[in-house]
């Protein structure tokens, strides 16, 4: 299938002119030709990106060292928990972009958290994609919409998982802002470096499809000072890659003046065949457009080639052996199970309520007359809102608890069934 990239082709054709449902416009084979490839999954791409993980592993390294990130550490293969995320927010909420939006995406990472409490508190739809796309596409969240007291929570991964309402590819939403977490950015050419799963760019690709935004729509960004970088290759970054238009950190709000071309949609010839399995809302995209048209889509690699093993840095090493001096792996104690429950169901659970789950051990002998769990995480994550949102919720017709677990890594005890 041809691949039409170019943006001057999408405007020229009217499907571009105003944030509506894409059907309204155009054929799906029209629609069809506007989106193509994704990720930095494929070989060759994979290969060609090993210079974008050396600067990942710089920043992750410098921020790790100079001790300017919150929880969760290390801030490897992660959206830095900066310190002063909260400032970079207030610069953010100064912008007339920001005070004009009705509705605007955020992110779900944790230094975008304050964002999104301004977002529900100035009386906006926030949008936010649900947990890494597993379990649905995003969730649409209103201040007035949710109970009592529960504001705080709804600003969580898991909270917007449990107030929020879910939305589907089908849904009419006009986006007036998006806001994308960046691990180094550019401030002289809005060229931005994400932690390398390409969320970013299949959320920013889903909206394209949807009419939900188009090339003015405007794309910020929150990061540290010290994550400013002036050696992001313009010439380097893959057509999928998203550039912002605003840098807000905790001293400066920053205007890219940004030319770089934003993505068109999704590009499936990059997309790996093992994160399409693992993204529902992307495959039920895909078999939509192909039984419209006609034609199968483009296929990506087997599976996802990214040398991120070959690149870390000494912090990640560190993770890798054992754990570094500074850092435990978040874990959740998770008791009074159904007998029948096993770990895939238990992860499905928790996914399900904004957790990124590592690893799930079903414990035997644990002084309970009911299996327990201990439930390991691996990415940033609210723990006190996901344990509330855990506890006492129900699982094979069975109340069950959960709480922090206090220990670090595996436990000793026999293991039912693991991830």
């Amino acid at each position: 299938m041809a691949v039409d990239g170019g943006s001057s082709s999408l405007k020229e054709s009217g499907w571009l002119a105003a944030p509506q449902h894409a059907h309204t416009q155009k054929s799906m084979t029209q629609i069809a030709h506007a989106i193509s490839v994704q990720g930095e999954d494929g070989g060759a791409a994979a290969a060609a990106g090993a210079w974008k993980w050396a600067i990942r592993n710089r920043i992750w390294d410098l921020l790790e060292r100079e001790n300017i990130a919150h929880f969760p550490r290390p801030v490897h293969h992660r959206i830095p928990n900066f310190v002063g995320a909260a400032a970079a927010a207030a610069k953010l909420a100064s912008l007339p972009a920001f005070q004009a939006a009705k509705c605007v995406k955020v992110c779900p990472d944790s230094p975008q958290k304050q964002v999104r409490f301004l977002v529900l508190t100035g009386r906006k739809k926030l949008l936010t994609p649900q947990p890494r796309l597993r379990t649905g596409f995003f969730s649409e969240l209103e201040a007035v919409a949710l109970p009592g007291g529960a504001l705080h929570e709804a600003c969580t991964p898991a909270g917007a998982a449990k107030y929020g309402k879910p939305l589907g590819l089908d849904a009419r939403i006009k986006v007036d802002l998006i806001v994308i977490g960046s691990v180094a950015v550019d401030p002289k050419t809005g060229a931005r470096l994400g932690k390398g799963e390409g969320f970013a760019e299949l959320e920013y690709g889903m909206l394209r499809y949807m009419g939900a935004i188009d090339d003015s729509t405007l794309v910020a960004t929150s990061v540290h000072d010290k994550q400013l970088v002036d050696d992001i290759s313009v010439e380097k970054l893959l057509v999928h890659d998203v550039p912002v238009d605003v840098i807000c950190t905790p001293t400066q709000l920053i205007f890219t003046n940004a030319t770089i071309p934003k993505p068109q949609g999704i590009y499936w010839e990059m997309l790996s065949q093992e994160k399409l399995s693992q993204i529902r809302v992307l495959q039920e995209l895909k078999e939509h457009i192909e039984k419209e048209t006609g034609n199968l889509l483009p296929g990506g690699p087997l599976k996802e080639l990214t040398p991120r093993s070959e690149l870390r840095s000494v912090g990640e090493n560190q993770q890798a052996q054992g754990r570094s001096s500074n850092s435990t792996t978040p874990s959740i104690f998770v008791w009074n199970l159904n007998s029948s429950t096993d770990w895939k169901e238990l992860r499905d659970h928790i996914v399900n309520l904004g957790g990124d789950v590592l690893r799930v051990n079903i414990l035997r002998k644990q002084g309970y007359f009911s299996p327990s769990a201990q439930v390991l995480l691996k990415s940033e994550v609210d723990i006190e809102s996901l344990v509330k949102s855990l506890d006492c919720s129900q699982l094979r017709g069975t109340t069950i608890r959960a709480k922090v677990d206090g220990s670090s890594g595996e436990l000793g005890f026999k293991i039912k069934g693991a991830t």
